[in-house]
């Protein structure tokens, strides 16, 4: 307050001003002084240290939080939310005229309403309060200030609106972001040649002027252009956008030069009259794509990655933050071809020497806009790279984004995961920017507050957080999810780790069963019948590369190889399936193959005498050809056939198998065949149980039970029902089958989704019922489910494997195991298959693969121990690479690598086996910070990897 009836006119500070002062206000800085860029500039250590980033490095999800004063915020332009196109005095501007001509935008949509921000300021300052923003970016109307563009005709109106927007920013603790110009040129100034004028040097700084002293009180962030590039080039060059001028020859370069020294004429202008009193920062605001070489490894490659970074960013960031000039590359390439066409000059007109000093320096921040990278595909990690590049090219100065975000093409869009996905993936990336490679970043908003009119494509894509009703003349409102996500990453300031995702430290109970596993890897025998893997794998273009398993890895030959592999690895047990169609040619007993059993026998033996527990699994998909030519799984004679093979192998081999599962993944074997198949395959699991039971088991002493596969399934929004019911659904018909094993009528509720289905008679239920000894689970991924029927999608933020259907996805196994246990009534529960892929050549370093193993393994000790879980025993798939069925020997789970392109197939331990061995050593997770445990120190060879093992752990 100052009182003017007092001559010394006192000051007081009033409420508002201790208010204001919360803001955390950008620190005005002197830029460095930097030489010219070369070709390829300094910046190419960029693409050097990423170029041997390896897919897992590179995707890998980071958890962290931003500096305290960091600022979030979101953007909009005047146009494409304002409205009110010739309300209260407003002047046209170029938009105005160029939308109002039939054609010229996507169903001749115009901004004449927009979002209607000119009436609705109130409603969207309480959006912005409620998303929790520090900062919000919106631009001036030029010609809803000055009409004619000059300043003889101010429209106090016009004024009076910004002011009243730019106080309710601040009575809310948000700070303006002030953008003079984002494209809406006055019509009277266009009249007069636009850009191309020079004089429109000083009618921008005329308009600039006076936004200072009307509203820099209260603003103290300024961008002065928008976008440059767009307005040179798209509205000069390509001629798409208003004025339309088709000239990409010349005219981009002339705009270009004229708008630099209008951007370095207002900040002279800001800095000389008004930041001593004002304290505030100016800047301007380009886009950028990141650009990545074709072959990050050729210097050829790099330099056209960084010549295109100079055209497109250098050509306005240069001469600002470098020396007052072109980039050196523009200047030699422009210039050549300009001779080559025998032109009087270069098309790229020359700054003076006075020019050139005039506009070094002129920007405190740097800020720029992005939405994707010049690559085969759009890509979050482009922004880290960029940001890097930004950092390493201008000697890291404060940056912030303005613009970042994802259009979608929708009419309604409010459950938009698409838009989720892509914040969490380029906010991260920015996160890994700010705390891995120490980049300035002070800075992220969003695009946009809300939907809006999107140029040349109307009001579709829409890239808001909140949906705005186009039809409806009240233009409402609504959030979206991204919304909520979006300010709850402001509430959190970045991507901290949630609670259940903390590493937990500690060891499993004292009998945990270790355990690894593969199918039969081996090679046809006289007198051997064919499986009907064998066949469909013989027929052209089913097996990718025409891959087969006549030789696998050939572990029919070697057995104590396999079994020494086992030993180094200290498993307590291997899981293993048996060929039925080895032990039973036809699939009957009416011949049995002696030297088929007999390996088995010798397999056995040679792990009993390895100290190593045999499961055994009697049927993993490889069903006797000849059973499959009378009907295989949908003849219900095939019930008595697996009954009759299941029962030669508990008299031949039950007195030294104390482990059995009847059939792996029956879901599989069922999934898009007739619903008949999976009543029988668990009629004929039932029967083989109760064979056990009645006949072995008192004699064996053995175990028996069924394991499926599961995915977790997460809701795809977990605030609705229909996808909370999806996610429940999709666990059920995963695990239809063992809905019939537990005392309770379970399986019968798939006949409400599914009138096919058979129904089971009363006593084949009671024979069904039950007929489990534990609780067998493969898992490996999470889906995310939605709508009524069956589809799933995954989270871009999820690590990829190379499995196009595994994703890394550690938290879901804890759920899934919970789930089992409050399902099922805390079955024990016994892990049979968990692991992951990996395609190409064979990295021995498999950093991945011992990341897969970490998380997973220690969410199972989660389980154990935070939640009660009654887990017995683990086994990882798989102990080496193996033929993955359809693709064939392109994805590799193993721990061990098989060379198949030798014909002895030779084994090699890859990193993940010794990490899994030191895992199984310790029973689990030691803490490091209680200092050396003695399970970390390996024998031999090991020892030395160890120390590398305990830091990881």
């Amino acid at each position: 307050h100052v009182n003017f009836e007092d001559s010394n006119r006192p000051r007081t500070p009033k409420a508002s001003a201790y208010f204001y002062s919360m803001f955390d206000l950008p620190v005005p800085s002197k830029l460095p002084n930097l030489p010219a860029s070369e070709v390829p500039s300094t910046a190419k250590v960029v693409w050097q240290k990423f170029s041997s980033q390896t897919d897992f490095d590179r995707d890998t999800f980071f958890y962290g939080t931003f500096p305290k004063d960091f600022s979030w915020g979101v953007s909009s332009s005047a146009y494409q939310i304002e409205g009110g196109w010739d309300a209260d005095g407003k002047g046209p501007s170029i938009w105005d005229n160029f939308t109002h001509i039939p054609g010229n935008i996507k169903n001749n949509d115009t901004g004449d309403i927009a979002c209607d921000s000119y009436n609705k300021m109130e409603e969207d300052i309480y959006l912005l309060r409620a998303l929790g923003v520090k900062n919000y970016c919106f631009s001036l109307s030029w010609s809803r200030i000055f009409p004619s563009g000059r300043n003889n005709s101010i429209n106090s109106h016009g004024v009076d609106y910004y002011n009243r927007l730019i106080d309710g920013l601040v009575a809310n603790n948000i700070m303006p972001i002030v953008t003079l110009y984002h494209w809406d040129l006055p019509q009277a100034l266009q009249d007069i040649g636009g850009w191309e004028n020079s004089t429109l040097i000083d009618l921008f700084d005329s308009f600039a002027d006076f936004c200072f002293q009307t509203f820099g009180d209260r603003v103290k962030f300024w961008i002065t252009l928008n976008e440059p590039q767009v307005i040179a080039w798209v509205g000069y060059g390509l001629g798409t956008f208003p004025p339309n001028i088709n000239d990409p020859g010349s005219a981009p370069y002339r705009v270009a030069h004229i708008l630099l020294k209008a951007h370095a004429r207002v900040y002279h202008t800001y800095d000389d009259k008004y930041r001593a009193s004002q304290g505030g920062v100016i800047t301007l605001c380009p886009n950028i794509e990141w650009v990545e070489p074709k072959t990050p490894s050729d210097p050829r490659d790099i330099e056209a990655a960084d010549r295109h970074l100079q055209f497109l960013v250098g050509w306005f960031t240069h001469p600002i933050f470098k020396n007052g000039d072109y980039p050196e590359v523009m200047k030699w390439q422009v210039g050549n071809r300009s001779e080559l066409q025998n032109l009087p000059s270069s098309r790229l007109p020359v700054f003076t020497a006075e020019e050139r000093e005039y506009i070094r320096g002129t920007a405190d921040v740097f800020c720029f806009n992005t939405y994707t990278s010049k690559i085969h595909r759009a890509v979050a990690w482009g922004l880290r790279r960029l940001l890097n590049w930004i950092k390493e090219e201008y000697e890291n100065p404060p940056i912030y984004i303005i613009e970042n975000g994802v259009g979608i093409k929708t009419t309604s869009d409010v459950d938009d995961n698409t838009r989720i996905f892509y914040y969490k993936t380029y906010i991260d990336e920015a996160l890994k920017a700010y705390s891995l490679d120490n980049v300035n970043l002070r800075g992220y908003n969003a695009w946009s507050l809300m939907d809006d009119f999107e140029w040349l494509n109307g009001y579709d894509p829409r890239f808001g957080l909140h949906q705005v009703d186009f039809d409806n003349p009240n233009r409402p409102r609504t959030p979206k999810r991204s919304a909520v996500y979006y300010a709850e990453i402001i509430r959190n300031n970045g991507i901290p780790m949630p609670k259940e995702d903390e590493f937990l430290y500690g060891e499993f109970p004292k009998n945990f069963w270790w355990t690894d596993k593969s199918k039969c890897c081996v090679t046809p025998q006289r007198l051997t019948g064919l499986s009907i893997w064998d066949q469909f794998s013989h027929t052209p273009l089913k097996i990718s590369n025409g891959d087969n398993g006549d030789v696998a890895c050939d572990s029919y030959h070697k057995i104590e190889e396999d079994v020494e592999m086992l030993k180094s690895l200290k498993v307590s047990s291997y899981r293993f399936s048996i060929s039925w169609s080895r032990v039973l040619p036809d699939g009957t007993t009416r011949y049995v193959n002696e030297m088929g059993l007999n390996y088995y026998e010798r397999l056995i033996d040679a792990l009993l005498a390895a100290n190593i527990i045999p499961q055994v699994t009697l049927y993993h998909w490889d069903l006797p050809q000849a059973l499959q030519n009378v009907g295989g799984w949908e003849n219900d004679t095939i019930v008595q056939r697996f009954k009759e093979y299941a029962e030669l192998l508990f008299q031949r081999l039950g007195d030294k198998v104390k482990f059995w599962i009847t059939v792996n993944e029956p879901y599989n074997v069922a999934y898009a065949a007739p619903y008949v198949v999976a009543h029988n395959l668990i009629k004929a699991h039932a029967e083989a149980w109760h064979l056990y039971n009645d006949t072995y088991r008192a004699k064996q002493g053995g175990l028996i039970s069924i394991t499926i596969n599961s995915d977790w399934a997460e809701p795809r929004n977990p605030h609705n029902q229909e996808d909370i019911s999806a996610a429940r659904r999709y666990l059920e018909v995963q695990g239809h089958v063992v809905t019939a094993l537990p005392a309770f009528e379970g399986f019968m509720l798939f006949s409400v989704f599914y009138c096919r289905l058979p129904e089971f008679t009363e006593s084949e239920k009671q024979r069904i019922k039950g007929t489990y000894d534990y609780f067998g689970l493969n898992h490996y991924t999470t889906v995310l489910t939605y709508n009524l029927n069956y589809p799933a999608v995954t989270d871009r933020s999820w690590l990829n494997s190379g499995s196009f259907w595994l994703k890394v996805t550690p938290f879901g196994f804890r759920k899934l195991l919970r789930w089992i246990k409050e399902e099922y009534d805390n079955p024990p529960i016994y892990v049979t298959e968990n692991g992951v892929s990996e395609r190409g050549a064979s990295d021995f370093n498999d950093t991945w693969r011992i990341h897969y193993y970490r998380s997973y393994i220690n969410e199972a000790l989660k389980a154990i121990v935070l939640d009660a879980v009654d887990l017995r025993g683990y086994t990882a798939w798989t102990l080496m690479d193996n033929f993955e069925w359809a693709v064939g020997f392109d994805e590799k789970f193993g721990f061990y690598h098989v060379n198949f392109t030798d014909p002895d197939l030779p084994r090699r331990p890859k990193a993940s086996a010794r990490y899994y061995t030191q895992i199984i050593n310790c029973n689990g997770f030691p803490d490091a910070a209680a200092g050396p445990h003695p399970c970390l120190e390996l024998e031999s060879e090991g020892k030395r990897y160890s120390r590398n093992c305990a830091f990881l752990v």
